[in-house]
């Protein structure tokens, strides 16, 4: 479970990031990614440490290659404190981008593992999004 304190931290965060990727203001988007990343920094390897803030940061992460690192390493805390609904958000997550980085064979292997998390967890919208993309690269 996350730290409340924390998830607030982190939600108020994504929201400001958004707001900012909106207005293209940069230099605010710089100053609150800054602060994201901080917490996940300050809460790494801490009973505080939690998949939610790394995805989080990964999810703002604009070079692909660092944002597929983020996730891999969200994955990773999602995976030890055995969290389905994580592992098959984030394994959705890095799909996404591995097809964007033109990897489908690694984008399918992420879609198979988020499918087989999924099993676990009651978000049929989830669900729906990982079939019919593995669909579409399994067709291709």
């Amino acid at each position: 479970m996350i730290n409340t304190k924390i998830y607030k931290a982190v939600y108020e965060l994504a929201e400001k990031l958004m707001r900012a990727a909106d207005k293209e203001d940069r230099e605010a988007f710089d100053s609150f990614y800054a602060e994201l990343k901080a917490i996940c920094i300050e809460n790494e390897n801490t009973d505080k440490d939690h998949p939610e803030q790394w995805e989080t940061l990964a999810d703002f992460t604009e070079e692909l290659d660092d944002a597929l690192v983020g996730y891999e390493k969200a994955l990773e805390k999602a995976v030890a404190i055995n969290s389905k609904e994580h592992m098959s958000s984030i394994a959705l997550s890095m799909a996404k981008l591995q097809m964007e980085l033109g990897q489908t064979e690694a984008a399918i292997q992420s879609l198979q593992n988020a499918k087989a998390s999924a099993n676990k967890v009651h978000d049929d919208e989830l669900k729906a999004e990982i079939d019919e993309l593995l669909e579409t690269l399994s067709a291709s």
